[in-house]
């Protein structure tokens, strides 16, 4: 039985959206137990729960304080000590959960995930991971996407092999391929953070410890030229954002179309089989639910927006990640890459304390 602390209040939504998410993942997971943490007065009170909140694989956690999605950090993680962010994923840290969902504002998350379960020995900066749909008809994992703005190429590092652990657990690749964004495939450009990153990775490559492909470009994340994309918080969160403003065009294309004229219509009803499977595998729905990877217990951030499907998605990405013991793969990866993540020594030039590639 694999137990997952969800966060109901969480999100634009709230319960309209993470309860009716519950009972579906309930209904498709035999073997899974929910902790829904949340206030009694705004949980019990409703009559369409109440079936939710007696199910023998459902207990109710209490929780008086909810973040907002407009509450600073401080507030998040001073203040409000008994919000129903903070209880579930106090919930992992005290056992009595494998992992926590939460719809929520990511920076308190992030925070407070961090200040409650901490950081994994070998790792300075927890990461965002998530999947975006490529042409392959599967998926890329792009990390980091919004946490660290700012990384040094031993950071971004530890992405890497941190990605590394996540698609291997996921998928069942044992090697998944990994890219570093960049301007260009060319090993000479980018910043000097960039640069001495590939190098990096070309030396973690040579220990066994990831299988890097090479620079990527921001069009290799749709193509699926490799597995796994890494890249700082800052390119990340815009590439997403990028990703889910292409996936509202469409459906507000699709939706035009069908407005227009008579012959418009019947051209767009003959491509409406053509457009609707393509709607469907750019919905970002599909791939809610992203890894705050590198904390010592497994988190996991729906989008705020999430409806009830979208928070399912999140759902059954804690899940699989349980499932599959994904805390031990990372921490043992991270472990084997650990003398390639130490940073450079005081005084010593960018990328000139390690041999080039071709030595």
């Amino acid at each position: 039985m694999i137990t997952i602390a969800v966060d109901c209040m969480g999100g634009d939504a709230g319960p309209a959206s993470t309860m009716p998410a519950c009972r579906a993942f309930l209904a498709s997971h035999p073997n899974v137990r929910l902790l829904l943490v949340g206030r009694g007065e705004a949980l019990l009170s409703e009559a369409q729960w109440r079936d939710l909140l007696n199910h023998e694989r459902c207990e109710h956690v209490e929780a008086s304080e909810v973040v907002s999605m407009d509450d600073g950090i401080e507030v998040a993680l001073r203040k409000k000590k008994d919000s129903s962010m903070r209880v579930a994923i106090a919930q992992v840290k005290d056992g009595k959960a494998l992992a926590a969902v939460s719809a929520g504002n990511t920076g308190a998350l992030m925070a407070i995930a961090r200040y409650v379960l901490k950081t994994m020995d070998g790792i300075d900066r927890p990461a965002i991971a998530t999947q975006m749909p490529n042409a392959k008809g599967g998926a890329t994992t792009v990390l980091d996407l919004g946490a660290n703005v700012d990384c040094t190429a031993e950071h971004l590092l530890q992405f890497a092999v941190m990605g590394s652990a996540l698609v291997a657990a996921a998928s069942g690749k044992e090697a998944p391929s990994v890219g570093l964004l960049n301007v260009g495939e060319e090993v000479i450009k980018g910043n000097e953070v960039i640069k001495k990153a590939g190098i990096l990775l070309q030396h973690a490559a040579k220990s066994g410890d990831l299988n890097f492909h090479g620079n990527v470009e921001g069009n290799d994340i749709y193509a699926g030229s490799v597995d796994i994309v890494v890249c700082d918080g800052f390119v990340g969160n815009v590439a997403l954002k990028a990703s889910e403003g292409v996936a509202a065009m469409l459906a507000g294309f699709i939706k035009q179309e069908f407005s227009r004229s008579i012959f418009t219509k019947v051209a767009a009803i003959c491509a409406y089989p053509v457009l609707m499977a393509f709607k469907k595998r750019a919905d970002y729905r599909r791939y809610n639910g992203a890894a705050l990877l590198g904390l010592r217990g497994l988190v996991f951030k729906s989008h705020g927006s999430a409806d009830a499907f979208a928070f399912e998605q999140a759902l059954a990405r804690a899940y699989d990640a349980a499932d599959n013991r994904l805390l031990e793969n990372v921490r043992g990866r991270i472990a084997h890459a650990a003398p390639l993540m130490a940073p450079a020594p005081t005084g010593v030039p960018a990328g000139d304390e390690l041999p080039s590639p071709a030595s």
